[in-house]
């Protein structure tokens, strides 16, 4: 059973954050939600405090197969702060493996330098922060082992692709279908 993490910082964006979850968790991928902060508890940008798993310092990142970065303010910037996090990010996608982010979070990815060469998506708002990647104008995208998506919106297209990278399209398929998630032309 493939292995991803999610990491959740104060501030960050709850519907972003525990649709990836949930979805996860459907498809029966093994979602770890890990606190950067110190406490178990962690409280989103709008006020909705969630009991994560396990604390960063506590993660094995050794046994996992991706990380995830869920958007809001101030969550994002507080997610860049963390030094473990940070490095952590930067060898997974030396690595190949997966490296996901959300919203405002694709602009850490971008400071980081894992997007240089790459095609990616942010919040509006953000494009100058993806340093050195060709910034699109879609729900999400998927290049290589970095996914990235536009924002709250675009949640399940964005946990749709995380299950295709980490289960399968099928599996990914069977999932959005069950939660009745329909998209457009352009999505597909």
């Amino acid at each position: 059973m493939k292995k991803a993490a999610i990491f959740f910082a104060e501030g960050y964006e709850e519907i972003e954050a525990l649709t990836v979850v949930d979805m996860c968790r459907r498809a029966g991928i093994d979602m770890q939600m890990v606190s950067v902060t110190g406490s178990d508890a962690v409280t989103s940008s709008h006020g909705v405090c969630v009991k994560t798993d396990i604390r960063i310092d506590d993660l094995n990142f050794d046994s996992l197969d991706m990380l995830i970065l869920p958007g809001g303010m101030p969550g994002t910037k507080n997610l860049e702060r963390v030094p473990l996090l940070t490095a952590q990010l930067k060898a997974f996608a030396g690595s190949g493996k997966y490296v996901c982010a959300i919203c405002a979070a694709p602009s850490v990815l971008g400071h980081l330098g894992i997007l240089s060469g790459k095609r990616a998506v942010c919040y509006p708002g953000f494009e100058n922060d993806l340093t050195g990647a060709q910034v699109l104008n879609c729900s999400c995208v998927v290049d290589g082992n970095v996914i990235t998506a536009r924002g709250m919106g675009c949640a399940i297209a964005f946990s749709k692709a995380i299950i295709t990278a980490l289960a399968d399209a099928e599996t990914a398929q069977k999932i959005s279908d069950s939660v009745i998630y329909r998209v457009s032309d352009d999505d597909r």
